[in-house]
């Protein structure tokens, strides 16, 4: 097997065994946390007969490592177990779930990663210049704002004082896309001010360091302008820690928008973990935690996998 094939096989092994750790993590978190599922199902009045019987329908009684398999085996298949306070299977209301806060991804992605780039090649373009050290100032007060801030202050003077866009990102199945756009304005916005800084500035250092390299001394000397070294000869050999960045920021639009759609009561994942968090609802909070650790895990996978094929030495060993 050639020595790319190996180390994408690596990099998916490892990423399956971590996944599987992870996946026991968040079944021994849920597992400890204080409070009886049953009581908090059944209320406070609850007989002890009933809470019994509960529990026992629950599987609450078996030893946790039957739990977990039966929990493992049913995910494996596609079952990801039925809500407690709703009785409902949690695949049937996770899904357009997952579809809203993808669908809020993709757009802040479309906008931050193309935006990113450009921004960062135009830091590198007139580094130490006026240009440069705006959009570094820029990138740091942005990086040093916590997403909920921004959320509250677009709030109050986007929607509030000026009425451009409402304050709650209200979507739903059937909805015009230019609606759905429209009301996802301010979370998007938020989100692409949160990523938008730090795939920047690495993707600035990244092409410095490559500009540091003999070669670009070459072509300076062969009379390129700085801007053809730059898309040419920099940009390219600098992709795969640019890539690298930008799939960690992509996992972090899907896996990190809690926050913000808690804030614009955005119909998504992360505010429907925290509608059952309250609730103690245990295989809701399995279930949407081993979905974000698996599209967490993904999206690293692919940038190893990225940056091996970008790598000249794997792809060309002799």
């Amino acid at each position: 097997m050639s020595p790319i094939l190996t180390l994408i096989a690596q990099r998916i092994a490892l990423g399956v065994l971590l996944l599987f750790a992870v996946s026991v993590l968040i079944f021994a978190g849920t597992q400890i946390l204080p409070g009886d599922v049953a009581q908090s199902i059944l209320g406070q009045s609850a007989t002890p007969e009933a809470l019994a019987n509960l529990r026992r329908e629950l599987g609450l009684n078996d030893p946790a490592i039957v739990r977990y398999f039966s929990w493992l085996g049913g995910v494996l298949t596609g079952d990801l177990g039925t809500a407690l306070t709703t009785r409902q299977p949690i695949a049937s209301t996770l899904m357009p779930r997952l579809w809203n806060t993808l669908f809020l991804a993709f757009w802040a992605a479309i906008v931050s990663v193309p935006l990113a780039v450009i921004l960062g090649l135009l830091a590198v373009r007139y580094r130490n210049g006026p240009i440069d050290k705006a959009i570094s100032g820029f990138a740091l007060a942005s990086t040093s704002l916590p997403e909920f801030f921004i959320g509250y202050l677009l709030i109050f003077f986007v929607a509030v004082q000026m009425q451009w866009f409402p304050s709650i990102s209200t979507v739903y199945a059937g909805m015009p896309l230019a609606d759905k756009l429209n009301a996802i304005v301010l979370p998007a916005t938020v989100l692409v001010l949160v990523v938008l800084a730090h795939m920047m500035r690495m993707t600035r250092a990244a092409i410095l360091n490559v500009m540091q390299s003999a070669y670009i001394e070459t072509a300076e000397l062969k009379g390129l302008s700085s801007f053809d070294i730059i898309r040419k000869h920099a940009f390219p050999n600098a992709i795969a820690p640019i890539v690298n960045v930008i799939m960690l920021n992509l996992a972090f639009l899907i896996v990190g928008v809690v926050v913000v759609e808690v804030i614009f009561v955005y119909p998504g994942m992360g505010q429907y973990l925290v509608d059952h968090v309250s609730k103690r609802d245990v295989p809701v909070v399995q279930a949407v935690g081993l979905i974000f650790a698996a599209v967490y895990i993904g999206l690293n996978i692919i940038a190893d996998i990225a940056a091996i094929l970008a790598n000249p030495r794997l792809r060309h060993p002799k």
